[in-house]
């Protein structure tokens, strides 16, 4: 019985959740930066942030699942 490896759905999921906070940053209104957040749009700095740990998540569960042997 294989190991559970959390890598895979943690990184599908901060993967997804990224993507979201991302297309939801370009297509909001701009102006709803400008009071709460000095003017930065965070949900594209951040939904950035989040694909990236879900791409980095995602590489290494497919490097482990190489490295394991094969029962």
């Amino acid at each position: 019985m294989p190991a559970l490896d959390v890598r895979f759905p943690m990184g599908l999921l901060f993967l997804f959740l990224g993507l979201i906070l991302v297309g939801y940053g370009l297509t909001a209104d701009p102006a709803i930066y400008a009071a709460h957040s000095l003017g930065q749009n965070v949900n594209v700095i951040w939904g950035a942030i989040f694909a990236l740990f879900g791409i980095a998540m995602l590489t290494l569960a497919a490097k482990a699942k190489k490295k394991t042997p094969r029962d």
